[in-house]
């Protein structure tokens, strides 16, 4: 009674959630959609604007300095007025020297090289989560249909089981057991309709929407899977890229705090005005800091340090990526493969099935045979799901690798 109160209830529930359904788009127009309110493509966007920022800083030249010096006034004697005083106006610019601003422009690009390979990177990573965010709820959705399907089979397992057990051609002890395989089939039901309310809410956040998603308006298992390339460089991965850029942008940086140890000259030009006898005269100076306490040494070994860091990143990215590449290449054969023996296998288990219920219903197979029969059917399905997702998961790395949004999206 209780298994038939919730089945009740869910199908009272099933028209109210067809009506609030907000599907998501398909996944191209998903990906496009997203471009702009994707909280990680944001944030790698923003990085990237903030590197051009400072690049742009880092062209500016030293600002000019303007000063006016009063002296010999307000003292004793003949100096106790004005008379007396001299007032200098100066204009000094600072002329840096050893390439400063060529090494910091040189830095500035390569900091922007670096945050685009950033960027370029996260949105093949980008791309491959929302893929298989897209393809996990799409199949945590078929999970809940062949859970609802293997239950409308166990309650007509339970009535068949009943119906013999009333016409004597079966113990009581049958029919308590096809309602208990019901009621684990109502289990199964409620942990299908758990986890895809957990996928689509991962999609929904992972996409950045404000509308929840509910519905899939395309499907990504079913679609023919693509030629995957044999030919891909471990240089041309995005992560390699990326720390190949990194290094690059440390190395200009290096640069940048050895120029920083070249002294600057300051030359200043201006003019006196003497008020005791109303004459005036032009000045002018060169100042010059002597390097004796501070040469810089501590921001140049730690640049350094840096660029031994990111030489070291750029290794253990260029060894992971061969790696990833080889694997990435075999498992989308291997999944292909997978695939389509998960898909022979159903076809077998469904077939016994129907077989097996035909038997059972002329009283040739018993319960235990038929329940047997239908969760090989239930596991047949769920591994061709798996496969399917392994097969997607498998296609979707290898397009990160190479640099690109899976299954087509720009």
């Amino acid at each position: 009674m209780a298994a038939a109160s919730v089945i009740a209830m869910l199908g009272a529930l099933a028209p109210l959630h067809a009506a609030t359904a907000e599907p998501a788009p398909a996944f191209r127009e998903l990906y496009a959609q997203v471009q702009t309110q994707a909280p990680r493509l944001a944030e790698a966007a923003a990085n990237l604007r903030q590197a051009q920022g400072l690049a742009r800083q880092a062209a500016a030249r030293p600002n000019p300095t303007a000063s006016v010096d009063v002296e010999n006034f307000s003292g004793k004697g003949p100096y106790s007025g004005t008379d007396l005083a001299e007032t200098t106006f100066m204009v000094g610019q600072a002329i840096e020297l050893g390439g400063k601003r060529a090494a910091r422009i040189d830095a500035g690009r390569a900091s922007v090289d670096a945050a685009r390979a950033r960027l370029t990177q996260a949105r093949a990573d980008y791309g491959a989560d929302l893929a298989l965010a897209y393809a996990d709820a799409e199949a945590a959705e078929k999970r809940v249909n062949l859970a609802q399907e293997g239950l409308t089979l166990a309650q007509e397992d339970l009535r068949a089981a009943r119906a013999l057990v009333e016409a004597g051609r079966e113990a009581e002890l049958r029919g308590i057991q096809a309602e208990a395989a019901m009621t684990s089939a109502q289990a199964f039901l409620n942990a299908a309709q758990v986890e895809r309310t957990r996928a689509f809410a991962r999609l929904t956040a992972l996409s950045g929407s404000a509308a929840p998603f509910t519905a899939l308006s395309e499907s990504l298992l079913t679609r023919t899977p693509s030629a995957a390339p044999t030919d891909v460089d471990a240089l041309s991965v995005p992560s390699v890229v990326a720390a190949s850029a990194e290094r690059d942008a440390a190395a200009r940086r290096v640069r940048v705090e050895k120029t920083r140890a070249v002294p600057d000259v300051t030359a200043s030009v201006g003019w006196r005005r003497f008020n005791g006898d109303d004459t005036s005269a032009l000045v002018a100076g060169v100042s010059l800091p002597i390097p004796i306490f501070d040469q810089n040494r501590g921001n140049i070994d730690a640049s350094r340090a840096e660029l031994t860091a990111a030489e070291a990143r750029l290794s253990a990215a260029r060894l992971d990526a061969e790696a990833e590449l080889r694997t990435a290449l075999f498992q989308v054969g291997a999944a292909q493969s997978r695939q389509t023996a998960a898909q022979q296998s159903e076809a077998a288990a469904d077939e016994a099935y129907r077989l097996t219920r035909i038997a059972y219903e002329s009283g040739k197979a018993s319960l235990i045979e038929l329940v047997t029969a239908r969760r090989g059917l239930a596991e047949s399905r769920n591994q061709t799901l798996d496969a399917q997702l392994a097969r997607l998961g498998a296609e979707a790395g290898l397009a990160r690798l190479q640099g690109r949004v899976p299954f087509g999206a720009n």
